[in-house]
């Protein structure tokens, strides 16, 4: 039996897209819910890997990609890049028509740079779709809007009814569609199917370079031993090195860029904001994954060894946190960066929307530390020069507790399991 679509955060991201564009490629990792979502949108649908048709696509690809165009807008043509010359066919025809709203494309890999003729540039809109927010799960009560809280108009009063077992648990599952209600077993086991479809397969199909599943494997473990740090490559290098295999500097960099075109990785870049005084600022990014539940499943963590290690916990759960806000930030036109200056000060994440307005976010999972994090965000609004940026809409601890509220001095305390868009 088909599953109940859960409405995605993205649909209506999507829906001002098609409003606004002739196509609209999304692209993201693989079980993230790409196809499905844009099936609710699309009138006809072409799936350009379903067995029974896919050799026939191709060679229509070559001969006439236009007959693949025709059908009932929007079309959805469903990983599109095994067949790259569907994108200028699909420029080309929304250049024809001239009408918003012609085709939706998805893709969960990045072709390389010199398969397609043109970008796209007002043509093609792109959307960037991640894995299920615990929102869109149905495990955040949204009791506490992050637009609320950049209008002025929240009150930050919320009660969450994640307790830290279930937000253990939520983070090793993820936030793929297809192990929401699924038993625990199953849900875990998928994730760690999908890290061995990863390694084995998926990153040596990029760029056509058969790459060493043993080298990605260290590389990837390595990447989650150091979830949510600036990690350099030496680093990285220096971690791997005490496992079986080594790598070097470059086939690092390699690897890593296969691992973000397949939206395996996603690292958190660094803010940069107008300073009262020369304050030296670190321009790092911190490591992540798409999923804080590809670091788990390298790791082999599962919920009752996370219990056992707080201090893998707590880095997977800062990694959670940024996917969420990450999902949250993008339906209200803003990006998410990390702040860290000379001092050591710094915000594991910044809400920077593009009308200006900025937020500071400290991730700390229990009560005992929030007193610590809301004095650093307080410092952080003394250090940002109001003559040259605004004041933030807020200063927010988010937390793995269970109240949400406003404190006397203004920062608000949320637990991950109150928010949303």
């Amino acid at each position: 039996m088909k599953r109940k679509y859960l409405k995605r955060i993205v649909d209506d991201v999507l829906n001002a897209a098609l409003e606004s564009s002739g196509a609209v490629l999304i692209e993201g990792p693989k079980w993230c819910g790409k196809t499905r979502t844009a099936a609710e949108w699309a009138a006809s649908k072409l799936l350009m890997q379903d067995p029974d048709y896919a050799e026939a696509y191709l060679k229509s690809a070559d001969i006439k990609p236009s007959l693949l165009l025709r059908g009932e807008t929007p079309r959805l043509i469903d990983e599109w890049q095994t067949a790259p010359v569907l994108w200028d066919a699909v420029r080309f025809a929304v250049d024809q028509r001239g009408e918003s709203g012609q085709f939706i494309l998805t893709g969960s890999a990045v072709p390389e740079d010199d398969v397609v003729r043109h970008t796209g540039t007002g043509r093609i809109a792109r959307l960037l779709m991640r894995p299920m927010t615990l929102f869109e799960s149905l495990e955040s009560s949204g009791d506490v809007s992050l637009k609320a809280l950049f209008d002025e108009d929240c009150g930050g009063e919320g009660l969450s009814a994640l307790s830290v077992e279930r937000i253990a648990y939520a983070l090793t599952r993820g936030g793929w569609p297809a192990s929401i209600g699924e038993k625990e077993s199953a849900a875990l086991r998928r994730v760690y199917d999908y890290v061995d479809a990863v390694i084995n397969i998926d990153v040596s199909r990029v760029g056509g370079v058969e790459k060493s599943p043993a080298r990605v494997r260290a590389l990837m473990r390595s990447l989650a031993r150091n979830v949510s740090t600036m990690a350099n490559f030496t680093t990285i290098k220096n971690d791997i090195a005490g496992d079986e295999d080594t790598i070097s500097e470059k086939t690092i960099s390699s690897h890593l860029n296969a691992l973000r075109r397949i939206y395996v990785v996603e690292d958190l870049p660094a803010w940069n904001p107008a300073m009262r005084s020369k304050t030296a600022l670190r321009t790092s990014p911190k490591r992540h994954f798409t999923d804080p539940s590809i670091a788990a499943a390298v790791l082999r963590a599962t919920p009752d060894s996370l219990l056992a290690d707080f201090n893998t916990f707590g880095l997977l759960f800062e990694s959670l946190c940024v996917r969420d806000l990450r999902v949250y930030a993008q339906a209200i036109d803003g990006e998410v960066f990390h702040y860290r200056d000379k001092s050591g000060l710094e915000a594991d994440a910044v809400v920077h929307l593009k009308d200006g307005r900025w937020g500071a976010v400290e991730v700390k999972m229990g009560a005992k530390e929030i007193e610590t994090a809301a004095g650093n965000l307080k410092k952080l609004r003394e250090k940002i020069n109001a003559d040259k940026m605004r004041e933030p809409s807020f200063l927010m601890v988010l937390t793995a507790t269970e109240l949400g509220y406003r404190r006397a001095d203004g920062v608000y305390i949320v637990p991950i399991g109150c928010l949303k868009h």
